[in-house]
């Protein structure tokens, strides 16, 4: 039983995190990713279709990606979705391909961007502590129902303390590792 409830609040936790790292990794950094365009969704004949499933995308040098359509009909509707996403891009149609030019970013972008890894940053965390209260009020109620002892509930308080701990400290590392990329110049 016990096992059963520190998975369950191992997968959630890990969800948490790798939720989180997606979030993360949404945000521009002034370099070009192809990340950057996860969220971009192209009305595709009436159906918001991902990005890089109506197009093939290339990053050929660090401020520019390049998105080649399959269908070179849809060359207005990709550089359209692209204006409408809120990453602040400005894409250019050629003909052939639509190049999506990643600007640098100004300093006040920069701290912008810094907060929002902050906030997202804290919405993991308190995603994290969720899990842990739901695992921590499991064992309660298996303790109050005699299913476990005091002491089995307090050793399983403190594994999951010790989980909590660990997933915390693995977002925080992913929020570093993007804060300091972010910072970078």
């Amino acid at each position: 039983m016990v096992d059963r409830i520190n998975r369950e609040t191992a997968e959630k936790m890990q969800a948490v995190v790798d939720r989180i790292g997606h979030m993360l990794a949404t945000l521009r950094t002034g370099r070009a990713s192809l990340s950057l365009l996860d969220d971009v969704r192209v009305d595709y004949y009436g159906t918001p279709t991902p990005l890089n499933q109506v197009a093939t995308l290339s990053i050929p040098d660090p401020t520019l990606i390049v998105a080649q359509p399959w269908d070179p009909s849809t060359l207005p509707l990709i550089e359209k979705a692209i204006q409408k996403s809120d990453l602040g891009l400005n894409p250019a149609n050629d003909g052939k391909v639509v190049r999506i030019p990643i600007p640098p970013l100004t300093e006040e972008r920069r701290k912008e961007m810094a907060k929002k890894v902050h906030v997202y940053t804290e919405e993991g965390r308190t995603g994290i502590r969720q899990a842990r209260r739901e695992a921590n009020e499991e064992y309660k109620k298996l303790e109050k129902s005699k299913e476990i002892s005091e002491d089995e509930e307090r050793r399983a308080h403190d594994h999951i303390q010790k989980m909590t701990d660990e997933y915390t400290k693995k977002l925080e590392e992913i929020a570093g590792r993007k804060e300091k990329e972010i910072l970078e110049i």
